[in-house]
């Protein structure tokens, strides 16, 4: 059990927005130029759409949008004809070195992100420890995948250890996503990691990861979290902000698991009560990011937690339950996911 592989995602906003801009943008200003004629040749605004492309493209995609600015150029050139023959060359001399300065960008630009992304993924990898298949009477299985387009960062953190007062389970999600947030999620589970095993009360524990993190945060940052403490025949939790687990009961059917009180995430002063959850054997609790709720499809409806997600949640194989739940979800979204998600499923082995 543990992470389990990721599958690429598309960024909903990603390069191909942009090579759709820069075309449209070239192909707008063509048409003016051509309308309004010999008189004020705009063809060397050409330039704007590699230089638009770079932005977010890649060298080729840019390449493609600079030997598009061109062949628009000659057009344009060739509809209103030449005043003379140096300033045509001047035109497409112009077109033409914004075109490979263009590319330029794009290949360096790509090289460095590509290089921050390698970064941040170990960085992740080093501070998200993959979770034990079982540990102290429970069994788990994990997925998470970022919704960074081809790489592993995200705000979703989660972390769990054996303590004297039982294994101890920390979810949550940080502001933010993608680069950004990978350090504060290291910060979230350092103080976790330090303060796990002296406090006795979890709710207790919550409040004094509150206190720590907020001498760091700025006045907008915030971070939701779950802490749960296992033992045998039930569960106790805390929670911050966070989205309340879903409880699969051996008999089949979802329920979701409501805090006594809603209170705000670590960072806003929380003053969270002690929720004690029931488990009988093989009765099975889904922690999630909101990643998983807030999907939307193609009809802007959320993915909900029905009757298939259930199903799916009651594959006798733990992480075949995970991965039946992943397929439902990229099955629902269709075009991508727009978010991290994080999905952690334990089971009760012992009463």
């Amino acid at each position: 059990m543990g992470v389990l592989p990721r599958r690429a995602v598309r960024a909903t906003s990603g390069p191909s927005i942009w090579l759709a801009l820069a075309f449209g943008l070239d192909a707008i200003i063509a048409v003016i130029a051509i309308l309004i004629g010999r008189g004020l040749n705009l063809a060397e605004l050409l330039a704007a759409g590699p230089l638009l492309a770079c932005a977010r493209c890649g060298g080729r995609m840019t390449a493609l949008v600079a030997g598009y600015a061109i062949a628009l150029c000659a057009i344009v050139t060739g509809v209103i004809g030449a005043s003379s023959t140096s300033s045509e060359g001047y035109r497409f001399t112009i077109v033409g070195g914004a075109g490979v300065f263009a590319g330029f960008v794009a290949v360096i630009r790509t090289r460095r992100e590509g290089a921050l992304i390698r970064i941040s993924e170990r960085v992740q990898r080093a501070i998200l420890r993959p979770l034990p298949a079982e540990l102290g009477g429970v069994a788990f299985a994990s997925h998470y995948q970022s919704a960074t387009t081809q790489a592993l960062v995200g705000g979703d953190l989660y972390d769990m250890t054996m303590t004297q007062f039982g294994p101890r389970f920390i979810l949550g999600d940080v502001k933010g996503k993608g680069i950004d947030a990978v350090g504060r999620c290291a910060a979230v589970l350092a103080v976790f990691r330090e303060l796990v095993f002296d406090e006795p009360d979890l709710a207790r524990l919550a409040e004094q990861m509150d206190a720590r993190l907020s001498l760091d945060m700025d006045i907008e940052d915030f971070v939701t979290v779950i802490l749960a403490e296992f033992a045998p025949g039930h569960v106790r939790i805390v929670n911050c902000g966070h989205l309340p687990p879903v409880k699969l009961a051996a008999g089949g059917g979802l329920q979701l698991m409501a805090p006594p009180r809603y209170e705000p995430p670590l960072g806003l002063h929380p003053r969270p009560a002690l929720q004690d959850i029931a488990l009988g054997p093989h009765d099975r609790l889904l922690f999630y990011t909101d990643g998983l709720v807030e999907t939307r499809n193609r009809a802007g409806r959320f993915f909900a937690l029905d009757a298939r997600v259930a199903t799916a949640l009651a594959t006798p194989d733990l992480d075949g339950a995970v991965r039946g739940v992943v397929k439902l979800l990229l099955d629902h979204a269709g075009d991508g996911l727009t978010d991290d998600v994080l999905l952690v499923l334990s089971e009760q082995t012992t009463v």
